[in-house]
């Protein structure tokens, strides 16, 4: 078995870590705004369909959500340009999963519970075993 360092180690790390701080970023603001306007039922209701996507697109939370949404796709573009897709995409995904979880309980104050932590524990074990 050949335990040999991966040629592109420290670079891969690196653009699966922007992947995962973006999409983070991103999913954390989409959430807060939308919380913050509330149901969006409710404003189509009062205000039509116009004003449901208004009350949306001018919620800065929301926009600059998108933003960090777009930034990790990009991301995403770039590291799959240099690195395999069967690290990338994995190794993104489950992590991203891990700073959603740690992020909701920091900034959005929800209730992670017992069950939430262990299976992010599994999610970096597993991406810990697929960097080998």
């Amino acid at each position: 078995m050949n335990w040999a360092a991966p040629q592109h180690g420290f670079a891969d790390a690196a653009m699966i870590a922007a992947i995962v701080v973006f999409a983070t970023a991103g999913d954390i603001l989409i959430a807060a705004a939308m919380r913050a306007i509330g149901d969006l039922d409710e404003i189509r209701g009062r205000s039509g369909l116009g004003g449901a996507v208004a009350a949306v697109l001018m919620n800065a939370k929301f926009v600059s959500g998108v933003f960090f949404m777009a930034l990790s796709f990009f991301s995403l573009l770039f590291a799959l340009s240099h690195a395999d897709l069967s690290l990338v995409a994995p190794a993104a995904t489950s992590l991203t999963f891990v700073t959603n979880a740690v992020a909701a309980k920091f900034f959005l104050k929800e209730n992670v519970d017992k069950r939430r932590w262990i299976a992010a524990l599994f999610v970096c074990a597993g991406v810990v075993f697929m960097s080998f």
